[in-house]
């Protein structure tokens, strides 16, 4: 008999399908507007994250302002020539054609923080693994982003900054972190293969160099023919 906490109208596919088609988009932005309700769905889904301790170390900074988004762009580009110096060959070349960013072009930023402090002073389940309050936070990015996702919307993560120059820029507490400046909204499409991949930055790691049976280094049995598919990004 099905139960509210079993809903039958969910295929399993349509989670698979936005698994799939998000991408860390960086050029195909409108500008258009977000739909407040949209908006607060997919907040809502990055509220509903799991986080140890139920802590829910993050908060949620909403950038329109184009000043903020005109002085990151700026320092974001600065710390892409540091990056690009180091860089030769084909090497640079690639890079050169590499879009980084979509601060000005996306309807908003959205800087997701951690704060190391929330539920404490004793964080159940963080004695152990200091980083755990981080990783509830990726937690949250990444259910903002898929349900972004679904919405039709688009999420770049902008991740050419120093975290001095945001906290100074957005009045973010010393003791707070700013994790991810995320671009989000309406977008022309998806790519279908991810920017990196097209540029020839990087190759897709077979999901089958990445799977251990029991210890690090032993093929499960069956060998590669026994682990299928790739992961997506």
């Amino acid at each position: 008999m099905p139960t509210d906490s079993h809903p039958t109208n969910l295929r399993p596919t349509d989670l698979y399908d936005v698994l799939h088609r998000r991408r860390d988009v960086r050029g195909q932005f409108t500008g258009a507007p977000i739909p407040a309700d949209v908006l607060d769905r997919v907040l809502g889904a990055a509220h509903a994250a799991p986080s140890v301790g139920l802590s829910q170390p993050w908060d949620f900074i909403l950038v329109t302002d184009e000043r903020s988004r005109r002085a990151f762009h700026t320092h974001v580009h600065r710390e892409r020539a540091v990056f690009a110096g180091a860089l030769a060959g084909e090497r640079a070349a690639r890079f050169a054609r590499i879009r980084i960013d979509g601060i000005l072009e996306s309807s908003l930023s959205l800087v997701v923080t951690y704060d190391p402090h929330r539920g404490g002073p004793a964080v159940l389940g963080r004695h152990a693994i200091a980083d755990a309050g981080l990783y509830s936070v990726c937690l949250a990015i990444e259910n903002l982003w898929l349900s972004a996702t679904a919405e039709g919307l688009g999420v770049g993560w902008v991740s050419f900054y120093r975290e001095p120059f945001v906290r100074d820029l957005l009045a973010i507490p010393a003791d707070i972190r700013p994790v991810a400046w995320l671009c989000l909204g309406p977008v022309t499409h998806l790519e279908h293969v991810p920017d990196l991949e097209r540029h020839g930055w990087a190759r897709r790691r077979p999901l089958a160099d990445a799977v251990h049976a029991e210890r690090w280094g032993a093929m499960p049995s069956g060998g590669r023919d026994a682990v299928r598919g790739r992961c997506s990004r």
